[in-house]
This record gives C-alpha cells, sequence and structure tokens, in this order.
C-alpha cells in the first residue's frame, strides 16, 4: 500500500527550450494561426515560460488571430443584417478577404521567425501583453 502523503506527481521544473526549440515552436504558433486562434493560445500557453522567443512570437500570433476573428464575426453580422437590402453578400465577401489575408499573413510570419527573424503583423489588436 502506498503512503498518502506521497505526492503522486513529480513536481520537478519544466527545463527551457533550447535556440532550435524555441525558433521551432515560435514559427509553429505562427503557422497554427491557419486554423485560427485556439492553436496559437495552446502552443504560447504550453510554451510561454520556455523559451522567449516562442512566448513573444506566440503573443504576436495569438493577438492577430483574435483580431482576424473578431472583424470575421463583425462582417458576417453587419453583412447578415444588410442582406435584407441585398448589400450583405459584400461585407460576407470581405469576410472571406480578411480570413484568406489572415491565411497569408500566418504563412509569411511563420517563415520569417523560422529563419531566425521577429515578425510583426500590420495591424493586430495588441490584447495579449
Amino acid at each position: 500500500m502506498t503512503d498518502p502523503n506521497t505526492p503522486r506527481y513529480s513536481t520537478q521544473p519544466v527545463p527551457p527550450l533550447s535556440p532550435a526549440e524555441d525558433k521551432q515552436w515560435a514559427a509553429l504558433a505562427h503557422f497554427g494561426g491557419i486554423l485560427g486562434w485556439l492553436p496559437p493560445l495552446i502552443l504560447w500557453l504550453i510554451f510561454k515560460d520556455r523559451g522567449r522567443l516562442t512566448d513573444r512570437e506566440g503573443k504576436e500570433a495569438l493577438n492577430f488571430q483574435i483580431t482576424v476573428s473578431i472583424v470575421v464575426i463583425a462582417l458576417y453580422i453587419v453583412g447578415a443584417i444588410l442582406m435584407v437590402i441585398l448589400i450583405g453578400g459584400l461585407f460576407w465577401m470581405l469576410a472571406w478577404a480578411v480570413q484568406i489575408a489572415g491565411v497569408v499573413f500566418a504563412i509569411i510570419a511563420g517563415v520569417k521567425v523560422n529563419n531566425g527573424e521577429s515578425y510583426r503583423y500590420p495591424v493586430a489588436l495588441r490584447l495579449i501583453k
């Protein structure tokens, strides 16, 4: 029988990421933005304390993908409201354009970070600091 006072899980600190791993996870945070804001959030939460580059680039990717999501949702809502007067389709096309731009910028950012550079999106709300 085991001692009930013995902890069941190890509380050893997690080692920091190597420079190559830090760069890899930072790039993956940007590439994850292709799928929306959830992959950058998960990667940032897991690796933010283990690598400076991953912390900085993960926040950047997350802020940009949250901004894209807000704009797309707003465009869909305005488009749905204006569909009554037959111009709502324009807003839905704008929403698609914003989503495509989000994917393109995520790929550009991932490539730049993977090459060892830092990337700052041209338009993003800085919600996570």
